[in-house]
């Protein structure tokens, strides 16, 4: 399975010591179309495996924390915290 970062554009950024350093250019997460259901988080709960069980890929867990628009995805598995789920 190829990354989710093939054929994204990149952006060149200097660096302190003038030269410069490759990188992914930043994007802005988008809310999914449409939400399938929420999600009560319970002790244990890692975002991996909740996406293997609503995505179908461990490795998808980034579009629950899109849909979910927070800056740390830790947080998102904090017992107790409603999570939305992305449709399809």
């Amino acid at each position: 399975m190829p990354s989710r970062y093939t054929g994204l554009p990149t952006i060149t950024v200097p660096t302190p010591d003038g030269g410069t350093v490759t990188m992914g250019a930043p994007r802005i997460a988008s809310p999914p179309d449409r939400v399938a259901g929420v999600y009560v988080v319970r002790d244990g709960t890692r975002l991996d495996l909740l996406a293997r069980a609503v995505v179908g890929d461990s490795t998808a867990w980034w579009r629950i924390a899109d849909a979910n628009a927070t800056g740390d995805a830790t947080d998102l598995e904090i017992p107790g915290r409603r999570v939305a789920l992305p449709g399809a």
